[in-house]
């Protein structure tokens, strides 16, 4: 057996063209920082290449150790059930190679600064001057079933709201759970600030994102006397960058840990009982690899929010 280490980039996938063009981007970005790698890059659903076309690249290319790293902010059900699946069915059909799974990106410090970055560039780009405490920064998420994953932005709005000294912040999220955007900045407007600022806390453009801006856009035409600021979400931020080159590490060294605490999976996690110890299974089998909006020539309506049940092992296999 080789003793070639490559490295595969497990992305979610989108039919919007633009979500698939910026993660190819931060694979683009990897490509250059791992020069010393075999660097593949899939999506679990949509877009192709599809995560095993990935796989059995690296594997056709000599890899003897394959180090796969979620490209995803929090661990909800893709990557605590849908990507290990993935990951785990290549393994056991390829005994001769060794697949190592890491973690998300997590709540990160550097995450956190990059975040702050985007909000400061939307705050420099208006004409008016507004002090930081009379601004309403709402952070948004994309939303989940899952609670452990849908209170990191809990807490990352927190962490921004104190260590940037906003009046207020607020949560979000864009899908499947409360409170959602529009209704979030509803009850924004009530609090009486003249500035808010919108922060997807999103690593790329989709749907979802888009759909964000769209609500801001509406409550901005509905309340005039309020500035609205769009800050930019993630993106290739470079330290975003440094965020995988940091997961990476940790796999390299055997360190990758998923923090499973308040995983409905591992633990009776309340309002969600019965999901403890669920079997881990695929479900992204009826749109794994259909392609995007642009191979269709036609629209959704949303970015896939996610609102079935996700299952999984109760052991992570991690």
């Amino acid at each position: 057996m080789t003793s070639k280490t490559a490295v595969m980039i497990c992305g979610h996938g989108s039919r919007d063209t633009e979500a698939i063009q910026e993660f190819d981007l931060l694979a683009h970005h990897l490509r250059r920082r791992l020069p010393e790698r075999d660097v593949e890059s899939g999506f679990l659903e949509f877009a192709r290449p599809v995560i095993r076309d990935g796989l059995d690249k690296l594997k056709a290319r000599g890899a003897g150790r394959i180090l796969a790293l979620p490209g995803m902010l929090f661990a909800a059900g893709h990557v605590k059930n849908d990507l290990p699946w993935e990951v785990n069915s290549f393994a056991a059909e390829n005994p001769g190679i060794e697949v190592k799974f890491g973690r998300e990106l997590a709540v990160e410090l550097k995450l956190l600064r990059a975040a702050a970055e985007r909000i400061e560039a939307a705050e420099r780009a208006s004409t008016r001057r507004v002090d930081r405490s009379d601004t309403l920064l709402l952070v948004v998420g994309r939303g989940t079933n899952d609670p452990d994953a849908n209170s990191n932005i809990s807490k990352v709005t927190r962490m921004l709201w104190e260590g940037m000294g906003f009046g207020w912040a607020e949560a979000a999220y864009s899908g499947v759970t409360a409170p959602l955007v529009d209704a979030a900045l509803d009850r924004a407007i009530r609090l009486g600030f003249p500035r808010i600022v919108v922060f997807p806390y999103f690593l790329f453009t989709g749907i979802l994102v888009k759909r964000i801006y769209q609500w801001t856009d509406e409550a901005a035409a509905r309340f005039p006397q309020v500035e609205f600021l769009k800050a930019l979400y993630l993106r290739d931020h470079p330290l975003v960058i440094d965020t995988f080159i940091d997961r990476l590490r940790e796999l390299e060294d055997g360190q990758a840990a998923m923090n499973c605490q308040l995983c409905k999976y591992r633990e009776q996690t309340l309002g969600h009982e019965g999901e403890l110890g669920a079997v881990q299974t695929g479900h992204h089998h009826h749109v794994r690899g259909i392609g995007t909006d642009d191979d269709h020539h036609h629209g959704h309506g949303h970015d896939h929010d996610h609102a079935h049940a996700h299952h999984h092992h109760h052991h992570h296999d991690h």
